[in-house]
């Protein structure tokens, strides 16, 4: 066990989306996108600061005007962690310090969340840490609905498409959904920017296996909490209806 280290929020947004152009300025209750996330994850007690970073100056202005921290980083990243990282590099994070990779899509984020995201952080041999949420086997059959199968310990096994772990006997139906929430200690997060896209990771799209091919192990914390990620413009509604709720 070790001392409770920094952790360092980064929201990445950035403006192209082919599915929804300029969503992190897409107005929800008089705000931008990216403010809820903002003030959402400012929320947790275990963040040190939170920090938005984007590839475009109208993002940028709308940031600055809002108070809310913002670097601006390049536009050829192929992933959200690749701009995580530079931005953490402007940032000048401690290699001991932890990144926090905040999606920026999430504006009903549950601040909790992000708590038990951090939480394993205590262990000085936890590198990265990631979420999970239990699901039945009709939503896991989607290939769009990212499955993790984990050790005893917690320690990610194999991240998937495809429905894992088979059962044989058809004697359970529950499946643990990947929650794409990462957190990484600084030196986790260079080791992932010198390494190239593995085999494993361009055959099933998912980056976090990359991670795994190269031998770092993801710990992942099961969470009660669901997500509710804006990926097209008719999502706005959904979520404009949870944060009047709240």
């Amino acid at each position: 066990m070790s001392e409770f280290p920094e952790c360092h929020g980064i929201i990445p947004a950035r403006y192209e989306s082919s599915r929804f152009p300029g969503k992190p300025l897409a107005e929800i209750m008089g705000r931008p996108m990216f403010w809820h996330v903002y003030s959402r994850a400012v929320q947790c007690e275990r963040m040190t600061s939170v920090t938005l970073a984007t590839d475009d100056e109208r993002i940028f202005e709308a940031a600055r005007s809002l108070n809310v921290p913002v670097v601006m980083t390049r536009k050829d990243h192929t992933s959200g962690t690749d701009r995580v990282l530079e931005a953490a590099r402007q940032i000048d994070i401690d290699p001991d310090a932890v990144v926090v990779n905040i999606q920026g899509d999430e504006p009903c984020l549950e601040p909790e969340m992000l708590s038990e995201l951090v939480a394993p952080f205590t262990d000085c041999r936890v590198r990265v840490t990631t979420l999970a949420t239990a699901i039945g086997e009709e939503e896991a059959l989607s290939p769009d609905r990212v499955k993790v199968v984990r050790a005893q310990n917690g320690r990610a096994l194999y991240f998937s498409r495809s429905l894992v772990p088979f059962d044989r006997d058809e004697k359970v139906h529950g499946f643990l959904l990947h929650i794409g929430l990462y957190a990484f200690r600084m030196e986790a997060l260079e080791r992932f920017g010198e390494l190239d896209p593995s085999p494993l990771e361009q055959r099933e799209k998912l980056e976090q296996l990359r991670l795994l091919e190269d031998g770092i192990d993801i710990y992942v914390t099961e969470t009660g909490y669901a997500c509710h990620g804006v990926d097209r413009p008719e999502d706005l509604e959904k979520a404009k209806n949870i944060l009047e709720n709240d």
